[in-house]
């Protein structure tokens, strides 16, 4: 008995599974059976079997229309609106009552097909965001106490410590307190090589750990990770509409309710005014009822901008919506933050220069015993570049920080002074080696002097580096026709050099958050269309300003929430891939505009010239629609 209960159950559980796997498919499955019980009422009528081929068309009136009709039949009652869908009900319902069956069934499958594209168009679009949710895992193993248990990933908070084993996904965002390994990033960044993680390193949900264990200290609660962050950007991208759509949605209301007064007056005038007769002048108002409805200007839109944006997810350019992703294709001037955006955002180092009788090693020996203890962004970049110097025998004493110049020390009784010029001694910091570092200073440079007891010890120059792909991205921009300005809250110096060093057609230096609002106004006001790339909490407003704002996927979570697109691998090359997408999207969308318009008017002009039939109005009418929806999926490639 326990037997045939359990197979039962197995029996139930793959049932349910292949009903699951068809559920996607259903609109598409009835669209093909009604087309099916078409040829087969078709046949019974060539026989003269005329009762059964009707029965047979009625079953495919209603397999084929059931889902249209009902969501037509709901938006109206709904909306208190009569949309498209009720127009082929009229339509299909006019062509039986004057005895076309088959042309109204035909009807029936071409319309439902083109909706069963749509469906398509929505579902592959989906899957985006399903492929993305399957890499999560739902179980995490937590250390508590010395013991280990597996939790559900919902269940995990900030602070707890969980091991990740070679080849599991990470559950949650963290950083790595015990361990080294390699994570594959490819699901966040799109980046086919792992990249090496050692300690207090950050690791993302749905990165797959590749090679050692590791213990993560969970650093954001689940709902806030970077991998949530992308299921929501792509989801409202979805549910957000371009302008375009909102126009033919506006529009598509007062058109169906234009052609049913003009399908009323041609069930009458042409009798009277022409003298057709009262079948003609019927049949020929069903055929305009067919012929008139904007199907095919409907669909010109959403499936091809639903492609676009599942196209750019793929690619790792995460949209917000359809109106964004419309005016990338319109942009005249784009303009960039520094920091983080065209440079790397951390300094290094790039030149030390040393006095006669010292060397390199000797003097970054010296500035990291004292730099170690510093917690300054330009004292750990010189750690990291001087991490071999390091002596541990050597020990700072009396060691004092002052704050906005730099640090003083002694070291086996020397004293040290690290900083600004005017700390060490300006006239000599200026003349040393011949002014070096007012020649280091002009290329954007930061200087940072060594001084001991004989005097100025060494120069150390640290800089900002530019991005490997800033310079390529700026120029196929260029090549686009788009300007591009650079805003920076770094000196005049910093700014020329940088600028120069990128290919950046202007600056603007010593920007403060409002300057940029103030100079993304201008740049409104004289190029129309602009965009701001950015990545910190100063460049929130500036993109909340621009017509599109574009963020750094490696950005702080105000410029992410604040931004229009989202670049997930900080890859800049990007946003001319996100233009030129959008620009194809726009072609392909007038495309299928002008095609629909000039079809349903052709249509139009035949059916009042009488040599238009029903069915060649049919397969027309609902013929385009097919294409235009055919036309935006090649988006998808």
């Amino acid at each position: 008995m326990f037997v045939e209960t359990k197979s039962l159950k197995q029996t139930n559980r793959m049932d349910t599974s292949w009903f699951e796997k068809l559920k996607p498919h259903a609109e598409l499955l009835a669209a093909l059976f009604s087309g099916l019980l078409i040829s087969i009422g078709w046949v019974l009528e060539n026989q003269q079997i005329i009762p059964v081929a009707v029965a047979v068309y009625l079953a495919a009136y209603v397999i084929g229309g059931y889902a249209k009709a009902k969501e037509g039949i709901e938006e109206t009652i709904a909306n208190r609106e009569l949309n498209v869908e009720m127009l082929m009900i009229f339509a299909a319902i006019g062509s039986a009552a004057i005895g076309y069956w088959i042309e109204g069934a035909i009807l029936i499958f071409i319309f439902s097909l083109s909706g069963a594209l749509e469906t398509y168009t929505m579902n592959k679009s989906n899957n985006e965001i399903s492929a993305l949710m399957e890499l999560q895992p739902e179980e995490a193993l937590r250390v508590r106490n010395g013991s280990e248990e597996r939790i559900p990933v919902s269940q995990l908070l900030v602070g707890d410590v969980i091991v990740i084993k070679p080849g599991e996904r990470v559950p949650s965002d963290g950083k790595i307190i015990e361990g080294q390994t390699s994570l594959d990033e490819a699901a966040i960044t799109g980046e086919s090589i792992p990249v090496s993680k050692s300690l207090h390193d950050e690791v993302f949900a749905g990165t797959v750990n590749v090679r050692g264990t590791i213990m993560v200290e969970i650093t954001k609660p689940n709902s806030e990770t970077l991998f949530q962050k992308i299921i929501q950007l792509v989801q409202t991208a979805q549910s957000e509409k371009s302008p375009s759509q909102q126009f033919i949605e506006r529009f598509e209301g007062p058109y169906v309710k234009t052609v049913l007064v003009a399908v009323g007056l041609m069930m009458f005038v042409p009798h009277f005014a022409f003298g057709w007769s009262w079948t003609e002048t019927f049949y020929r108002a069903m055929i305009l009822l067919v012929v008139a409805s904007p199907c095919a200007l409907v669909a010109s839109i959403m499936p091809a901008t639903l492609s676009a944006i599942s196209n750019g997810a793929r690619k790792g350019i995460l949209l917000k919506g359809g109106v964004h992703l419309e005016n990338l294709g319109q942009l005249r001037a784009i303009a960039f933050d520094k920091t983080g955006t065209l440079t790397k955002g951390t300094p290094e180092v790039t030149d030390v220069i040393v006095r006669d009788g010292m060397t390199k090693e000797e003097l970054l020996t010296y500035v990291v015993s004292i730099e170690k203890y510093s917690n300054h962004p330009l004292a750990s970049a010189i750690v990291r570049h001087a991490s071999t110097c390091m002596n541990d025998q050597l020990k700072p004493v009396n060691m004092e920080d002052v704050a906005g110049f730099g640090v003083s020390a002694y070291l086996n009784g020397i004293s040290w002074k690290i900083g600004k010029a005017d700390f060490v001694g300006k006239v000599e910091a200026e003349q040393f080696k011949g002014g070096v570092a007012t020649r280091l200073a002009e290329e954007g440079k930061t200087i940072v002097f060594a001084r001991d007891e004989q005097g100025i010890a060494g120069v150390i120059a640290l800089k900002d580096q530019v991005r490997k792909d800033t310079l390529a991205a700026i120029q196929q921009l260029q090549k686009a026709g788009i300007r591009t300005i650079m805003l920076t809250g770094d000196s005049e110096k910093t700014a020329a050099a940088i600028a120069k060093e990128s290919g950046i057609d202007t600056y603007v230096a010593e920007c403060l958050p409002e300057t940029k609002v103030d100079e993304m106004k201008k740049l409104k006001q004289a190029y129309g269309t602009v965009a701001m790339v950015g990545d910190g909490i100063n460049d929130a407003p500036a993109l909340a300003t621009a017509s599109v704002g574009i963020a750094m996927g490696e950005g702080t979570d105000v410029a992410l929430e604040t931004a229009d697109v989202v670049l997930m691998k900080n890859h800049l090359p990007r946003i001319a891939e996100a233009i030129q997408l959008s620009k194809k999207m726009n072609r392909i969308v007038k495309q299928n505009i002008v095609f629909s318009i000039v079809v349903i008017l052709a249509l139009i002009a035949s059916n009042f010239m009488q040599f238009l039939h029903l069915p060649m109005g049919v397969i027309g009418h609902e013929g385009s629609t097919i294409l235009v929806i055919l036309n935006g999926l090649r988006l998808l490639r």
